[in-house]
């Protein structure tokens, strides 16, 4: 089924696309469902996507998964328990770096979910606060305030978490 190219963004996105899902969500199987509708939605979309760049293309994938994530816990009361993060092969120490990645995720798995979609989109996807606003149909006020409240908050889990285990080493 090769919809004009449809199936080479598929190879390229799909990977990148589940590690958005998951940064979102922080659950593989919710990954894995924002990752089928965001490409679902995005091959029905392709008629006017297909001569558009990657970047493009991702975006329009992107915006489609942060959108479903929103509605999707909105509805949801119960948090979503921490799977496994889905590698990246594209480091130079892969311990450490596995390490870091590992202590990060799971302190974005502590934040609130508005906070966690806040930072998911400005420092992995890399939209600006104006795009955070218009995606999630916030003012820009409100972005800025909820990013900074939740790097102060990420701030104070990963400092936490350090003195443990500074602490544990000790004893």
């Amino acid at each position: 089924m090769d919809e004009d190219g449809f199936d080479d963004f598929l190879v390229t996105a799909l990977g990148e696309l589940h590690r958005f899902g998951y940064l979102l969500s922080h659950s593989a199987t919710t990954a894995d469902d924002l990752t089928q509708f965001a490409l679902v939605k995005t091959l029905g979309a392709w008629p006017r996507l297909r001569d558009s760049d990657v970047d493009r293309q991702m975006a329009y994938a992107r915006r489609i998964m942060a959108n479903a994530h929103i509605s999707w816990w909105r509805g949801w009361s119960a948090r979503v328990t921490p799977g496994a993060v889905p590698e990246r092969h594209d480091v130079d120490d892969p311990v450490a770096a596995w390490a870091e990645r590992d202590a990060l995720v799971r302190a974005l798995g502590l934040l609130p979910k508005r906070q966690r979609t806040v930072l998911v989109l400005r420092y992995y996807a890399g939209l600006s606060e104006a795009e955070i606003a218009a995606t999630l149909k916030w003012r820009p006020g409100t972005v800025k305030s909820t990013a900074s409240r939740a790097l102060t908050g990420l701030r104070s889990i990963l400092t936490t978490e350090a003195a443990d285990r500074d602490q544990e080493a000790r004893t």
